[in-house]
C-alpha cells in the first residue's frame, strides 16, 4: 500500500497485522480517564458519507477526535450534491479548504478509488464502504475481534490468524463485508467458508480464495467464529429466496444451532441486525455475540489506521511496543515505522 486504503486485498500479511498490534496500542487510550491524543492535532480529515450510515460514520468521527484532528462531516443530502454537483466538484471544492484525508463512504462500487488516483485531490482517502465492492476497516475491526477472541489480547500480538476457520453466511451477493473478509482473512492465513442460497452468490465466486457451501449445519461444527450478514433488501432488485421464513429455517442462527458450535466459537455480525431473520435474539444476546465488541474494536482500528497514514514519525502512545513490519500503509513513513506512540 500507498498513501490510501481502499481494498482489505491491497494489505500484505505484514500491513495488516502492523495494524491490528497499533490497534491494541490504541484500545489501552479507551482505558484511560481522558480519552484524546495530540497524535493529529493540526490535520483536518472530513467524513464524506454519501449513503446512510450510523455506526461507520460515528466510529470514525470518535476516532478522529480521540486522535485530535478537525473534523468535518459531510452528508449529500442537505448538500450541493442533491442539487446535482459531481464527486469531482466536491473533491476540489474539499482539497481548496486544504483537507489531509478524505473518509468516503458512497454507493458506486470504485467511487473511493476514483478519488484517489484521479488527482482531484492530494488527501489520504480511506474508503469507508463503496457500493457492493469493498469496506476494508470492517474487515480489520472483524479480524481484531477474532483475534482477541480466539488467541487473546497480549498473546495475538504479532500474530495473525492461521489455521482458523471462519464461516460467512448468507447475502454474499450484494455483501461488501464478505468480500474484504475474505480478502483479508486469507491474507491472515484464515480458512475461510461462505455458506448462503445459490441465488446470493455472485459470478465467479470460484475464484475467491474461499470454500462454499449451501449447508450451514454442516460447517457449524468446524468453526471457530460464525459471521451472519443482513439480507440487503435495499439492494435487491428481484426475488432471492421463497420467503423470509424459510430463509431463516435454513441459514438463520439460532439457539439450537449456536449451540452445535465449538465451546470457544463466535458469533460476529457487522450489523444492523435483523433480529428473527437472520438472526434470533436469544444468539444476538448471548455472550459468544461479539456485535457490541465489534462496535468498540472499531474505533481502535479506525485510530489506528488514521495514525499510520497521517502520524508520520510523531509518537503517540507512551510506553507501546513498536510494530516491527517491513511494510508501511503511508510513502512517507517508508523510512522509519514509530512504536505506535509517546503521548506528550
Amino acid at each position: 500500500m500507498q498513501r490510501h486504503l481502499i481494498s482489505a486485498a491491497d494489505l500484505t500479511r505484514d500491513d495488516a497485522v502492523l495494524i491490528l498490534d497499533t490497534a491494541e496500542e490504541m484500545a489501552r487510550v479507551a482505558d484511560r480517564p481522558i480519552k484524546k491524543l495530540p497524535t493529529l492535532r493540526g490535520r483536518t480529515v472530513v467524513n464524506l458519507f454519501f449513503e446512510d450510515s450510523t455506526r461507520t460514520r460515528i466510529s470514525f468521527e470518535a476516532a478522529e477526535k480521540r486522535l485530535s484532528a478537525d473534523v468535518i462531516n459531510f452528508t449529500a443530502k442537505g448538500s450541493s450534491v442533491s442539487k446535482g454537483e459531481s464527486l469531482k466538484d466536491t473533491a476540489q471544492t474539499l482539497e481548496a479548504m486544504g483537507v489531509d484525508a478524505v473518509v468516503i463512504r458512497h454507493g458506486a462500487s470504485g467511487a473511493p478509488y476514483r478519488l484517489a488516483t484521479s488527482g482531484w485531490i492530494d488527501a489520504h482517502v480511506i474508503n469507508a464502504g463503496d457500493g457492493t465492492h469493498q469496506h476494508p476497516t470492517q474487515a480489520l475491526l472483524d479480524a481484531f475481534t477474532m483475534r482477541r477472541r480466539l488467541v487473546g489480547r497480549d498473546a495475538g500480538i504479532g500474530q495473525d490468524l492461521s489455521g482458523r476457520r471462519i464461516t460467512i453466511v448468507g447475502d454474499v451477493l450484494h455483501s461488501r463485508v464478505a468480500r474484504s473478509n475474505v480478502d483479508l482473512l486469507h491474507t491472515l492465513g484464515a480458512e475461510v467458508t461462505l455458506v448462503a442460497p445459490p441465488t446470493l452468490l455472485p459470478v465467479g465466486i470460484g475464484t475467491w480464495p474461499c470454500e462454499v457451501s449451501y449447508d450451514l449445519d454442516s460447517t457449524l461444527t468446524k468453526s471457530d467464529a460464525v459471521m451472519m450478514l443482513r439480507v440487503q433488501r435495499e439492494r435487491m432488485n428481484a426475488a432471492f429466496f421463497p420467503t423470509e421464513r424459510e430463509y431463516s429455517r435454513r441459514y438463520g442462527l439460532d439457539g439450537e444451532r449456536m449451540a452445535r458450535m465449538p465451546e470457544h466459537a463466535i458469533v460476529m455480525h457487522p450489523g444492523p441486525m435483523v433480529r428473527g431473520m437472520e438472526i434470533t435474539a436469544e444468539v444476538a444476546d448471548s455472550d459468544r455475540c461479539t456485535v457490541i465488541e465489534q462496535v468498540t474494536n472499531g474505533v481502535s482500528i479506525r485510530m489506528a489506521v488514521l495514525y499510520l497514514l497521517l502520524g508520520g514519525n510523531e509518537p503517540a502512545v507512551s510506553g507501546a511496543r513498536p510494530p516491527v513490519s517491513p511494510h508501511h500503509l503511508s510513502s512517507e513513513r517508508s523510512a522509519h515505522t514509530p512504536s505506535a506512540a509517546e503521548e506528550k
